[in-house]
């Protein structure tokens, strides 16, 4: 027990990787004809909320509870408040639970509670850092928990508008910055370190003012969103941030990692994120309807991809072991990017989309017990 609390990123990692196989698995039941019992959210709505303020959020928490540590020279966090975190995040989520008797109310400030909480766990070491570009990462994430409460509110009756699809987006669009800006630093930082011990050693070559316009590009995809979501205007900004984070993506020697899954899976997952803009761009602009679940390659594929390639890093590096993916790891790779590029393209299979649908949440499910 101690062992589990002695790390920001175990419990939270812990949690992330059973959440997400949960909220993935009971939905796709759902769908193939199997009735959930009624609980504070209707079951799409359960499974939405699950995947962004569950999964993603308890990556979130995992990440900045290990992160911030090694920002700003305090000791890691550990024990009681990790301890206190981790009850409030499960509580959340039994509270949420398809069945549960917790009025919506109640379990909406439940599900509230975690993200608010953590970041005020580390206020003190960010305002002790003095360091302004520290806090960049905690605003997404607040501006991340901001969508959560439009949605949960909506719900709850405390609100309107904006509502349920409005803050969907949003924290779809902060979780997908967060990749952009996180995973801008360390993919060509990993990278690089990587191929300075080969005899052919690299070095970055990026292009000039690429890196901030891709940056602020997917920024604002988000603003396009909540502004005109679904129109025009959020097609063109998608376009345009798919054609900087690529161009970004190719000065990263990405080629060279291929010997090495714990670096090419951080790869692959960033390059999901032009891919995943460029098919919401066809969506929008072209209105194709082959291209109409881009929000679940942008979710269940680049995000994903990246949460998992971070976790199974993170944990090697700070329990001290080799930064080699084991054979179950890259297979969970593996199955996951199938998990999301099946259910993204699950339409064109016509009469058998049911089937594509249960074949990816197999590959979904089946991974993160590979990661579990």
């Amino acid at each position: 027990m101690m062992a589990l609390f002695a790390h920001g990123f175990r419990p939270f990692f812990l949690m992330a990787a059973l959440v997400a196989p949960a909220a993935i698995g009971v939905w796709v039941l759902t769908l193939a004809g199997f009735a959930l019992p009624e609980g504070p959210l209707p079951p799409m709505r359960w499974h939405a909320h699950e995947a962004l303020g569950g999964f993603v959020a308890a990556a979130m928490i995992g990440f900045l509870m290990t992160a911030i540590p090694n920002w700003t020279g305090r000791r890691g966090y550990s024990g009681a408040p990790l301890v206190v975190l981790a009850t409030l995040f499960l509580a959340a989520r039994f509270a949420m639970l398809p069945g549960s008797p917790v009025p919506i109310e109640i379990a909406a400030l439940l599900a509230l509670a975690p993200l608010p909480a953590t970041l005020l766990l580390v206020l003190p070491a960010l305002l002790k850092a003095k360091a302004p570009r520290l806090f960049g990462p905690p605003a997404l994430v607040l501006v991340f928990w901001s969508g959560q409460v439009m949605m949960l509110a909506e719900e709850a009756g405390w609100w309107t508008s904006p509502g349920w699809a409005v803050g969907q987006l949003l924290m779809a669009d902060m979780a997908l910055l967060l990749v952009v800006l996180i995973g801008g630093r360390i993919v060509p930082s990993f990278t690089l370190n990587a191929l300075r011990k080969t005899p052919r050693p690299a070095e970055a070559q990026p292009l000039p003012g690429v890196d901030r316009a891709a940056i602020l590009a997917v920024a604002a995809v988000g603003v396009a969103d909540l502004a005109a979501p679904g129109g025009l205007l959020a097609g063109l900004v998608a376009a345009i941030a798919a054609t900087l984070v690529a161009l970004r993506l190719s000065r990263w020697h990405g080629l060279r990692t291929l010997r090495w899954p714990i670096l090419w899976i951080l790869h692959l997952a960033y390059a999901l994120i032009p891919v995943a803009l460029a098919v919401k761009a066809v969506s929008l602009l072209a209105g194709a309807t082959w291209a109409s679940a881009w929000l679940h390659l942008q979710m269940a594929g680049a995000v994903s991809l990246m949460i998992v390639a971070v976790m199974t890093r993170a944990t090697l590096g700070h329990t001290g072991n080799a930064l080699v993916a084991a054979p179950a790891a890259v297979a969970a790779y593996v199955l996951l990017l199938a998990a999301a590029l099946l259910r993204v393209f699950s339409s064109v299979a016509g009469a058998d989309a049911m089937v594509v649908l249960i074949v990816a949440a197999l590959c979904w499910v089946t991974a993160f017990l590979l990661i579990l």
